[in-house]
């Protein structure tokens, strides 16, 4: 069994309005809370204990999942009270009473289904220090991280070179991996500096490729992940 970290703090500044009022984690794709679509692809993935770290409008977030019975899991939550940056929620999830080796997603993007599933167990079977997802399509760009892969391990996160792989929003984080938490540059706090540094101090960082991801990043994508045939009209 692995356990997960769910990053759900975020105020979603690039769907103002809509997130002034609700939450970007209970938006939908398909229809469904994004949130709740990522939990159950979580128990499929063998996760059978989740924390998920709230902040922005964090009540309704909560009160949606409830103690994740209805998802078939234990929940916990903790609270980031402000916005400083990923690497600062996995240390609350993790003071929350979350145990590495653990997943660590955002809760504002859906992963083909299985995915998660493979990354968990490849994770699992490379034994490595930790892992990053990544993906072909959406490709890098100017809100996605570049991922630099050699021999399938992560060579640069935030990669300055050309590369097909975009960082998929999904984490492995082994116990060797936690210490790099700590003695960031910031706020905010990022989980991409942190396991740079651990790359740039030997440790091994596996990457495994997932499928096409889903993502809420801004009103259009709010549109055209409910509508799609807006999409095809075009």
């Amino acid at each position: 069994m692995i356990e997960a970290i769910v990053m759900a703090a975020g105020e979603g500044r690039r769907l103002r309005p809509v997130t002034e009022r609700w939450p970007k984690p209970i938006l939908p794709i398909d229809g469904h809370p994004v949130i709740a679509t990522l939990l159950r692809e979580l128990r499929s993935a063998g996760c059978e204990r989740v924390t998920v770290v709230t902040g922005h409008l964090a009540e309704q977030v909560e009160r949606l999942l409830g103690d994740g019975s209805g998802f078939g899991l234990e929940l916990r939550y903790a609270r980031q009270p402000r916005p400083d940056g990923s690497a600062d929620a996995v240390s609350r999830g993790l003071a929350a009473g979350a145990e590495p080796p653990l997943l660590v997603a955002t809760a504002d993007t859906v992963f083909r289904s299985g995915d998660l599933s493979r990354f968990a167990s490849a994770f699992a079977s490379a034994g490595t220090p930790g892992a990053v997802a990544i993906r072909r399509e959406p490709a890098p760009g100017p809100q996605r991280a570049g991922v630099e892969v050699e021999g399938g391990f992560a060579g640069r996160i935030v990669a300055a070179g050309e590369t097909p792989f975009a960082h998929a929003s999904l984490w492995g984080l082994g116990p060797e991996l936690v210490p790099y938490l700590e003695g960031l540059g910031g706020p905010p706090f990022e989980l991409a500096e942190a396991y740079q540094r651990a790359i740039d101090d030997g440790l091994r960082v596996s990457a495994f490729e997932v499928g096409r991801t889903r993502d809420l990043t801004d009103a259009l994508d709010l549109v055209q992940e409910n509508f799609p045939y807006l999409s095809r009209s075009e």
